[in-house]
């Protein structure tokens, strides 16, 4: 008797696994570019290369692990490590910046679609692609998963409907004459912030249902606006400035935005080490973290390390304190929170893994585990973005 009640308890256990599966908000994605390598500053392509591929991890457990690998896409380092998102349902994942490279041409060349990989597939699969008439980069979903932005090299937001497990392009939104980078809706969806990456500042867009309208409002910046982060309280925006012309080896800033009442204002620019690549605030608000370069990508940089480093940027009332850096691996790109805001992930391309750090209040560190990756992680999101 007692050894059939163990095993009615294991089989209601088992029943519990299949009928609880990850929660959306504990999925984090990491899209890998296999083709472009950086060999002490300069662009190679070796052959043969690796596919390019997602990664999809569960961030439920410590340390995450890695439950599907998508390959057959395409995607790229180049631009904002925002170039793929995911469905607060956790059902689909999006990729941007799809490239590939052209041997003989000794090319690579940008393509414009987005490309739709259904999570709940065993494994994941992907199962669309969306033409959207431009090379897109950075992407963000709203909090209800019906509509997503994406920031393209034409100088317009393409907005599209999420139907379902499909895309529907309803818009193209033109907000300036050159290439956008990062984008991020607002708390309330009520808005949207887009970078204007080479014509520097950050413009607004209003958000009504699926109807999306650009304002007359702008939001200043440093130089090259590159990814964006809002806090999950709408209190604040991040945006990083890498710069001009990305190979100048200079100092940058992190903008801070006050983004809890119309009109929108930055209200501190920070400095920060050399090409903050990813940025993201922690889910209490209370952190923000810049992904530094630290010149990792090219051995004759000014401030060139081995690895780059994490910026550990403190945020109380209406003022932003650096408080600290922590060192990661080769080129850092993306970079997310886990949904609990105890750890924070970092992709370091170069070494094709992840850094896992350890957050204790406003207290970041290291703690000297990673995880390796299929490919070079170029990008990451979370569901809980």
């Amino acid at each position: 008797m007692r050894s059939l009640q163990l095993s009615l308890r294991l089989a209601l256990c088992l029943a519990c696994v299949a009928t609880f599966p990850v929660r959306a908000t504990d999925i984090i994605v990491s899209a890998q570019d296999g083709k472009f390598v950086r060999v002490d500053g300069r662009a190679t392509y070796p052959e043969p290369a690796p596919p390019d591929s997602l990664v999809v991890l569960d961030a439920s457990r410590f340390p995450p692990v890695v439950t599907g690998t998508v390959e057959g896409l395409e995607h790229s380092v180049q631009g904002p490590p925002q170039a793929v998102a995911v469905t607060p349902d956790g059902r689909l994942a999006i990729v941007a910046a799809p490239t590939r490279y052209d041997y003989v041409a000794k090319k690579e060349l940008l393509d414009n679609f987005l490309q739709v990989i259904d999570l709940e597939a065993t494994p994941p699969k992907l199962i669309g692609k969306v033409d959207v008439g431009a090379h897109p980069n950075g992407l963000s979903i709203n909090r209800e998963g019906t509509l997503l932005l994406a920031a393209a090299h034409d100088g317009a937001v393409k907005v599209l409907a999420i139907e379902g497990k499909n895309l529907k392009l309803l818009d193209s939104v033109k907000v300036g004459e050159k290439r956008m980078s990062g984008i991020a809706f607002t708390h309330d969806g009520k808005a949207a912030i887009v970078a204007l990456r080479d014509e520097n500042g950050a413009a607004v867009l209003a958000v009504d249902g699926p109807k999306v309208t650009l304002t007359k409002e702008r939001i200043s910046t440093g130089v090259n606006p590159y990814a964006i982060d809002v806090s999950s309280d709408g209190q604040w925006a991040v945006i990083g400035n890498t710069g001009v012309g990305r190979t100048v080896d200079d100092a940058d800033v992190v903008t801070l935005v006050d983004v809890s009442k119309r009109p929108f204002r930055a209200v501190q620019q920070i400095s920060v080490p050399a090409t903050p690549e990813g940025l993201a605030i922690s889910p209490n608000g209370d952190v923000a973290v810049a992904i530094i370069l630290a010149g990792s990508n090219n051995k004759n940089a000014y401030f060139h390390k081995r690895n780059g480093s994490v910026t550990v940027l403190g945020i109380e009332g209406k003022k932003v304190t650096k408080l600290g850096d922590v060192e990661v691996g080769g080129l850092p790109e993306g970079a997310v929170f886990t949904p609990d805001g105890k750890y924070l992930l970092v992709g370091n391309y170069l070494d094709q893994d992840i850094s896992i750090l350890k957050v204790d209040g406003t207290k970041v560190a290291d703690t000297g585990k990673r995880f390796k990756l299929p490919g070079h992680p170029a990008s990451m999101r979370i569901g809980s973005q």
